[in-house]
């Protein structure tokens, strides 16, 4: 099963259509919150509760999801590297490019796979390889985010 997760608050839509279009017939599941289209294909659901959503990173082949940090640190509590679709300000998506710069952070570290453009996702997860998407270093999740955290805060003082 291919899980993918915007987050419940805002829409993501530019991903849910590149959900809907990607090729082939395993079960995908969407938790499309506030989204305003119906994905092509796929089981999409407005919200689900955190203990469900982590049953679903733990039975999903590959997670792909925004850069919100609670849903990336829930995929890698759970072993899980996701594929990571940032949200984007100028297509109205998130107030600024947070999610662009936590995500390619992650990425640097290997702790993410990174799509910044959606139209991309299809070739992405036709070369992601199963093996990838165990994290092999879970002690190394916790160093990685302080330091970007504590980065981020310095450089907001």
């Amino acid at each position: 099963m291919i899980l993918v997760t915007i987050g419940a608050s805002e829409p993501f839509d530019r991903l849910v259509e590149a959900v809907g279009r990607l090729p082939g017939d395993e079960e995908v599941l969407i938790q499309c919150g506030a989204s305003s289209i119906e994905p092509l294909r796929g089981t999409c659901v407005a919200f689900m509760s955190f203990d469900e959503l982590v049953e679903r990173v733990r039975e999903a082949r590959v997670v792909v999801m925004h850069a919100g940090a609670g849903s990336v640190l829930a995929a890698l509590a759970e072993g899980k590297i996701p594929v990571v679709v940032p949200r984007r300000r100028k297509f109205g998506e998130a107030v600024d490019d947070h999610q662009v710069s936590f995500g390619r952070h992650l990425a640097r570290a290997g702790l993410v796979r990174l799509v910044e453009d959606p139209a991309r996702l299809a070739a992405t997860l036709a070369s992601h390889d199963a093996a990838a998407v165990t994290l092999r270093e879970p002690s190394r999740l916790v160093a990685e985010v302080q330091r970007y955290l504590e980065g981020v805060i310095k450089a907001a003082a």
